[in-house]
């Protein structure tokens, strides 16, 4: 397996260009199973989930291309309606297969999704949003069957502002002529960028004035057109990698308002900040870094994949903080990595207790999850020697070269591959 062996304890200098955003463009992939006209899709990251989406989409029946973050998909045979286990399992956002699939042909078998260890993450509110467009569900052998004879427009009132949810009933309700309404909706910018997508297909989807999302639902939708928005968990990674080393960068072609309050409780921990519209500039104002209490929320609040690259920021912070976790189960598994490279950490619940060190000292860590690998390497770049990061697949699937990306700003990082990619 890959590993990153990093000579930490340098400043990072320079500008970093932000991807596109790997949480948008999973399902706006998957939104290419409504059509078989020709779907162009511009700005998106070479990252391992990518590569797995593709393979869904070619094992459903697609014909996909992909070259210098252009992605074409077209038609070349009568879609399937199932999906295999072995590509299920690599990525819980292969459940977004279901909504275009069941809007398309009234049926679809997916297998229980996979992905990072943080939890459940159950699929239950897609399932119980289904139900409420008409379609019946079963279990059979680890598999999810959902099948209609014909799907309704609906009222949908999620219990959870679910991102997948949200995203995967609005592919659906997209091919159901009708109204369709889902209320407390999930916000994040990922959800405005699908329906920009889906809109460019034909499709006619506002988010009306109290918040909710109203779907006219379509016989037919066409091709698409589409250029991914900029990653916004990128961009706050390189932001933290930059406070936590006590670096100034610039980093491009980023939304600084899809930041808002990672870029506030940046100012408060003692970090200027400037912003243009496609640009942010950071550099430390304080000498010492102050500590700040954080709590995940749905956007706009704290957004759960920056938390543990923030928990490495406050393990350096002149004093207590506490991080908070109330979206996923089971995320504070880069504690136990960070408290070997010496920090002070203890767990309470879904609460982190921090008290701050003066360093980080080099270690063999392991990551455990895409976001939680993050938060190693920006703790190993602040370590003054040499640490290795283990397990560095996790952390392909949401960062696009971060080792190139990370070298262009003067950290020492390399890649090592003791076994061929698979």
């Amino acid at each position: 397996m890959d590993k990153f062996i990093i000579k930490g304890g340098r400043k990072l200098k320079g500008s970093v260009e932000i991807s596109g955003s790997k949480n948008a463009a999973l399902p706006i992939l998957m939104a290419t199973l409504l059509t078989d006209e020709d779907c162009v899709i511009n700005r998106v990251p070479n990252l391992r989930d990518i590569r797995t989406t593709i393979k869904i989409l070619e094992e459903l029946g697609k014909k996909v291309s992909y070259d210098n973050g252009t992605l074409i998909v077209k038609a070349k045979r009568k879609l399937k309606t199932s999906v295999s286990y072995d590509l299920v399992k690599q990525m819980r956002a292969s459940f977004w297969v279901a909504g275009p699939l069941l809007a398309r042909f009234k049926k679809t078998q997916v297998p229980l999704p996979g992905g990072c260890a943080i939890g459940l993450r159950p699929v239950d509110i897609h399932l119980k949003g289904f139900e409420k467009l008409g379609a019946k569900i079963s279990m059979d052998k680890g598999n999810i069957i959902i099948k209609t004879r014909k799907l309704n427009p609906a009222k949908i009132i999620l219990s959870f502002p679910s991102v997948g949810a949200t995203q995967n009933l609005m592919m659906c309700a997209s091919l159901i002529p009708g109204k369709t309404i889902i209320e407390n909706a999930a916000r994040e910018p990922e959800v405005q960028d699908l329906i920009n997508a889906l809109n460019s297909m034909g499709a006619s989807i506002i988010i009306d004035n109290r918040g909710r999302i109203v779907i006219e639902g379509k016989e037919k939708l066409g091709a698409m057109n589409h250029t991914i928005v900029a990653d916004r968990i990128e961009t706050g990674t390189y932001l933290l990698a930059a406070a936590a080393t006590g670096s100034s960068i610039t980093i491009k072609e980023c939304v600084p308002s899809h930041n808002e309050i990672l870029i506030e409780y940046l100012c408060e921990a003692g970090f200027k900040i400037e912003t243009t519209e496609t640009e942010i500039k950071i550099s430390k104002k304080a000498k010492k870094i102050k500590p700040v209490n954080i709590k995940t929320a749905p956007f706009p609040g704290f957004a759960t994949d920056l938390q543990a690259p923030w928990m490495t920021l406050m393990c350096l912070a002149n004093g207590k903080s506490d991080v908070s976790e109330d979206i996923f189960e089971n995320r504070f598994m880069h504690a136990a990595e960070l408290i070997r490279m010496g920090a002070n950490i203890s767990l309470e619940r879904n609460c982190a207790h921090i008290i701050g060190v003066k360093n980080f000292t080099p270690a063999i860590v392991m990551s455990s999850d895409l976001r939680g690998g993050a938060a190693l390497v920006i703790a190993a770049l602040c370590a003054k020697g040499t640490s290795e990061v283990q397990r560095v697949y996790h952390i392909d699937r949401g960062y696009e070269r971060i080792e190139e990306k990370l070298t262009a700003l003067g950290a020492k990082i390399k890649r090592v591959n003791p076994a061929p990619f698979e």
